[in-house]
């Protein structure tokens, strides 16, 4: 599989108690593509507070320590806000293939934020993959992205 990030790196992947079952299917989509990931939790379905997972997701992308990274709750809303207070993170919120698509290309998101609790059932998969695997069109989108950090 071609894909613009670095996938000898892990992937990030961390969701609330909303998002739990989301990232569990996730997981066993990276494995299935023999891909290498770091799961920051949470690990059940018990209520949990969403910036305990989205900040460590986020660090790992910002630190170059993972390729990119995933992010699930209930909206999406929460960890986007939070895994955006990073500098280096554009992480951008995905209910559907094409504004998974356009995140990469016109955005460089290197954080796919997914609302559990408005996607179906097998489409987070499809939009992780084609996250993964569409480039930045640079261009245009360049200048634009590179006015979005505040320092």
């Amino acid at each position: 599989m071609h894909s613009p990030f670095d996938l000898h790196k892990p992937i990030a992947i961390g969701s609330d108690h909303a998002g739990f079952d989301y990232k569990e299917e996730l997981i066993s989509f990276l494995e299935g593509k023999g891909l290498h990931f770091t799961d920051f939790g949470t690990h059940s379905k018990d209520s949990v507070d969403y910036p305990d997972f989205a900040h460590p997701v986020a660090t790992a992308v910002e630190k170059g320590e993972a390729a990119f990274g995933i992010l699930i709750c209930g909206s999406a809303n929460g960890v986007a806000i939070t895994a955006n207070k990073h500098q280096g993170i554009r992480a951008a919120v995905c209910w559907g293939e094409e504004l998974s698509q356009l995140s990469r290309a016109h955005n460089n998101a290197n954080v796919i934020c997914i609302p559990a609790r408005f996607v179906r059932e097998g489409d987070a998969e499809k939009m992780v993959a084609i996250f993964m695997t569409t480039e930045f069109e640079g261009g245009r989108h360049a200048s634009r992205v590179n006015k979005i950090a505040c320092a």
